[in-house]
This record gives structure tokens, C-alpha cells and sequence, in this order.
């Protein structure tokens, strides 16, 4: 199957001390081989930030 699920991360909460936010999505691993990176809203931090892929 070339969908895979992947868990996107907080890229800035962990600067500020407060806790990441996650979210689950999934991307097509032939057509995007390399890590995503998305704008998604941290409730944390009450703004939009990037988040990143993680293992």
C-alpha cells in the first residue's frame, strides 16, 4: 500500500516549555518520499504553528 500514516508534531512548543500538540494524518509515500511539514492549529500555544513528521 503507498498510504502510510504519520504523526505530525509541534515544531515550536517544545522552544516554550509547553506541551506538543499532535495530529494524525497520511500521505502517499510515492509520491512524497521526503517528511511533511503543515500549518495546524496548537491549542497550547493558541496560535497556528508548524508541525512536523515524526518517526
Amino acid at each position: 500500500m503507498p498510504r502510510e500514516i504519520v504523526t505530525l508534531e509541534c515544531s515550536e512548543a517544545r522552544k516554550e516549555g509547553k506541551t506538543p500538540s499532535r495530529y494524525m494524518t497520511t500521505r502517499n509515500k510515492k509520491l512524497k518520499p521526503e517528511k511533511i511539514e503543515l500549518k495546524k492549529y496548537n491549542p497550547n500555544l493558541r496560535r497556528h504553528t508548524l508541525h512536523r513528521e515524526v518517526k
